[in-house]
């Protein structure tokens, strides 16, 4: 239906240029009047968004799996308003991502936010993009070796995101006294533990995988504990009430699955070598698997 839709707006705005902005609503229709999708990426969130180098104007490179799903819906938008615009990429941290998108400020958002009920309320998001879970990053060596031995240590969380509720009430659930402390991003979180500034690092497995293997010098000297916290379904961030906007997200979702190209997505940037030569080496999950069979995945796949 959605696909459907889509058509009948296209043809409708090839039809009617002169009035095509009145056909679109939302999102869609502040695109077509704006002439350009914002994207909301994130600077650390290895591998969903990221910055690797520079543009030739000299503006930061964002890439990653999340970037690339959000350039999917990016021309699936511009397929239903009719004409290419121009794609703007903005950055967000895990504290502004929300209100963000909730403004208007991105059209959408593409990181690694996990979508859950309370969010819901604010925005929108996409079918589950991946599943992560919130684990401990210590330094090999450190005698931390599960949540119980983080009694009089300091323990950083990034702001803004889910993680620092789930270690809160862990700590409290064992009557653990440790300090929780935050800093602005991934980077900086695990910079802080670098430093010696923290004892361990609180947040998604995968983020944490993804900063030890993109952090050649000193990663090896890092590991992530095996206790898991949360649940944790991502999903691409837009704004809520616009049903125009759903539909395209999921019809993109929807397209890519029954492509295969969302496994091979998947692939290019959980299994295969990284910008810098390493390898996340992460299959795809059993939940993950089923959640993209419901797309449209072929269950040989």
């Amino acid at each position: 239906m959605a696909r459907l839709s889509i058509a009948i707006l296209a043809l409708a705005l090839a039809a009617s240029p002169a009035s095509a902005i009145e056909v679109l609503t939302g999102m869609l229709k502040s695109v077509a009047e704006r002439g350009e999708i914002v994207l909301g990426y994130r600077e650390s969130s290895v591998p969903f968004s990221f910055v690797e180098g520079k543009h030739p104007d000299g503006s930061p490179r964002a890439i990653g799996y999340a970037i690339d799903l959000c350039g999917e819906i990016a021309d699936d938008i511009q397929a239903a308003i009719g004409r290419p615009v121009k794609i703007r990429y903005a950055p967000v941290t895990a504290e502004t991502r929300i209100e963000a998108v909730a403004s208007g400020r991105i059209d959408l958002e593409c990181g690694s936010t996990t979508a859950n009920a309370e969010r819901r309320r604010q925005v929108a998001f996409s079918p589950v993009d991946y599943i992560s879970a919130t684990q401990l990053l210590v330094k090999r060596g450190s005698g931390i070796a599960s949540y119980r031995d983080l009694g009089g240590k300091t323990v950083v969380v990034t702001a803004g995101t889910t993680n620092e509720k789930a270690v809160r009430d862990q700590l409290a659930r064992l009557k653990i006294d440790a300090q929780v402390v935050t800093a602005p991003d991934h980077a900086a979180s695990y910079a802080m533990v670098k430093a010696g500034k923290a004892d361990a690092f609180a947040t998604d497995d995968v983020l944490l995988y993804g900063l030890i293997a993109t952090d050649a010098k000193d990663g090896s000297s890092y590991t992530v504990l095996p206790d898991k916290l949360s649940y944790e379904p991502y999903g691409i961030m837009f704004r809520k009430d616009d049903p125009e906007l759903a539909g395209i997200v999921q019809q993109t979702f929807t397209r890519l699955a029954e492509s295969r190209a969302l496994r091979w997505t998947y692939e290019r940037w959980f299994l295969k070598r990284l910008p810098n030569g390493e390898r996340l080496d992460i299959p795809m999950s059993n939940d993950l698997r089923v959640s993209f069979q419901l797309m449209g995945l072929d269950a040989g796949e």
